[in-house]
């Protein structure tokens, strides 16, 4: 083994060069970049051992070019000794047990032993380019997914470990979806776990984010928790070595309990990986090999002893993670949503989303989240006070089947996903009776879907048009609010922008009745505007998209404060509505 000093190539941790393996020494950083170069099998064990090479897919390609050392080791008079070379690969494969990318980057490369070193040795290279493709696809598929999944503003991220360019062949899994949310501007800070005992956070991940010039914190792996209840902490992006067939995880020791605490504090949890890193042959992660490694790891730092002399430890390299607690495994080719946390108080795991990889388990997952983030800022708002208030989103994979709407009795400022309620879209039946109802007022809900082609109905009680709902109301009938002269009336996408008129329904006791109002309303009126009032009760407003009934909401308040406040009457005295 030598070493020689240089720069990593941008987006290669691994190379080979004449006859030998290029590898960036991993333990040196951040402080010194130097480059291994390893010429034989010996010593690349050594590096792997040493973790001077790790990350599960960089030891797949590590594999791989190990097999092309032994295969050139090997080679005399234009033969191969291939029971050496399969001794060689068979020490390679072993030499850390829990990534299964290893053995299977020394598989890969054994198979083409027959054609020759060089075939070896083309395989492996092969392999590189190939997973700076995958990493890529996995990235910003993860990307789009944590897209879906969180708030629409800049980002607060954590991960832990190293799961970046020094991790893989080149681009990253976690950390490279990190990355490309960077790029298009979502990134307003990343925590990085240290990962104790040997730092790979604090040493690798924050030099690559530094050399990115994205903002990072390096975060004590047992403050994590507490950054997530402080609200610092908008999704967690984390690697793996090993996926079992159900979804179990093993990932850097950790993961587990930033799982857990993710789970209590309901933010979405994403495992990006690659497909080799899935193990079909075992069922479950309770067949996953855990690699225990030397106690001097951690009561020695450095040269410099930090326990007693005569401490022991208890180091396992990884943990496992139960697919309950991860909400998404990401891959080149696809995105799979998994069950979620459970509460406090259930007794067992109850999904927030679709387990599906295609587009409709993301959309459902991404809805689910999107009224309950709407939900807690309105109600911040003094807009939904208590439990106040209803959303709902009709599924856009079947827009005359399925809505999902709010759930009955729920404090809107502690609203999760896993409080909201599947109906029929058309008579708002609950798709799958449960302990949770639906919120009272679905029967609203159905007319307008029933009437447009509104993709999600906002009910609100935003205290100016409530106040202009009383005002306005008639008795017994239904009155209209008519309204000119305003800007903000450009905001609901009117034919003619310049006047509107809105309903005010009476506020039945029964909201069976009310429903049956607004369906004939919207039924005489195909041309009305997307907003009704109800008296002394708020306002329902719809639109194609939550985004666009938020912003019509906003723009009628508006236009309802400045009544209130004196600075228009809307053009005319209320009047009775005369339709049937």
């Amino acid at each position: 083994m030598g070493t020689t000093t240089g720069e990593l190539s941008p987006g290669l941790s691994l190379r080979w060069q004449n006859g030998a393996l290029l590898a960036v020494d991993q333990r040196l950083l951040p402080h010194t970049c130097r480059l291994l170069r390893l010429d034989s099998v010996d010593a690349l064990i050594a590096a792997v051992q040493a973790l001077a090479i790790r990350g599960a897919p960089a030891l797949g390609l590590a594999g791989a070019f190990g097999v092309a050392l032994s295969a050139q080791a090997h080679h005399r008079a234009g033969t191969v000794d291939e029971p050496a070379v399969r001794a060689d690969a068979r020490r390679l494969a072993t030499a850390r047990p829990t990534a299964v990318n290893l053995a299977r980057g020394v598989q890969r490369a054994l198979g083409r032993l027959p054609q020759g070193p060089q075939a070896v040795l083309g395989e492996a290279r092969k392999m590189v380019a190939e997973d700076a493709a995958v990493n890529s696809a996995a990235a910003n598929r993860a990307a789009d997914l944590v897209e879906t999944l969180v708030p629409d503003r800049p980002l607060r991220l954590l991960t832990h470990c190293n799961t970046g360019l020094l991790a893989t062949g080149a681009v990253g899994t976690a950390l490279g979806a990190i990355l490309e949310l960077a790029r298009r501007g979502r990134v307003a800070e990343v925590l990085v776990d240290e990962t104790r005992p040997l730092l790979q956070g604090s040493r690798l991940t924050a030099w690559e984010l530094r050399e990115a010039k994205v903002p990072y914190r390096v975060c004590v792996d047992s403050a994590a928790a507490a950054a997530m209840s402080r609200g610092l902490v908008d999704c967690v992006l984390v690697g793996a070595d090993r996926i079992a067939a159900n979804g179990d995880t093993a990932n850097k020791i950790g993961t587990y309990g930033l799982a857990l605490a993710a789970a209590r504090h309901r933010l979405p949890f994403l495992v990006v990986a690659p497909e080799s890193t899935w193990d079909e042959s075992l069922p479950d992660g309770s067949g996953i090999v855990v690699e225990e490694r030397d106690g001097a790891e951690v009561v020695r730092h450095g040269d410099t002893l930090v326990a007693p002399a005569d401490a022991a430890a208890f180091n396992p390299a990884f943990d496992v993670t139960p697919r309950e607690l991860i909400t998404a495994l990401v891959t080149e080719d696809r995105a799979d949503l998994l069950p979620h946390a459970t509460r406090p108080s259930d007794t067992g795991p109850r999904p927030v989303a679709v387990t599906t990889s295609g587009e409709d388990g993301v959309f459902t997952a991404a809805a689910r989240t999107s009224l309950a983030e709407l939900s807690r800022e309105l109600y911040l708002r003094g807009w939904m006070p208590g439990t106040a208030g209803n959303l709902s989103v009709r599924l856009a994979e079947e827009r005359a089947g399925t809505a999902l709407i709010t759930a009955s009795g729920r404090d809107k400022g502690s609203l999760t996903g896993q409080d909201i309620v599947a109906v029929d879209a058309a008579t708002g039946e609950v798709r799958a009776p449960g302990r949770l109802k639906a919120s009272a007022e679905t029967a609203i809900h159905v007319a307008v879907y029933t009437a447009t082609a509104a993709g999600a109905v906002v009910h609100v009680h935003s205290p100016y048009a409530t106040v202009m709902a009383g005002r306005t109301a008639a008795p017994g009938r239904t009155a209209l609010l008519p309204l000119t002269r305003f800007e903000l009336l450009k905001g609901l996408g009117l034919r003619d922008p310049s006047h509107t008129v809105l309903p005010v329904f009476p506020n039945w006791p029964d909201v069976r009745r009310i429903a049956d109002e607004v369906a004939a309303y919207l039924a005489s009126r195909p041309d009305a505007a997307p907003a009704l009032l109800i008296a002394d009760h708020g306002i329902t407003v719809w639109g194609r998209d939550l985004a666009q009934a938020r912003s019509r909401l906003e723009c009628v308040e508006a236009v309802c404060q400045l009544l209130v406040l004196g600075a228009g009457d809307g053009g005319t005295e209320p009047r009775e509505d005369q339709a049937p």
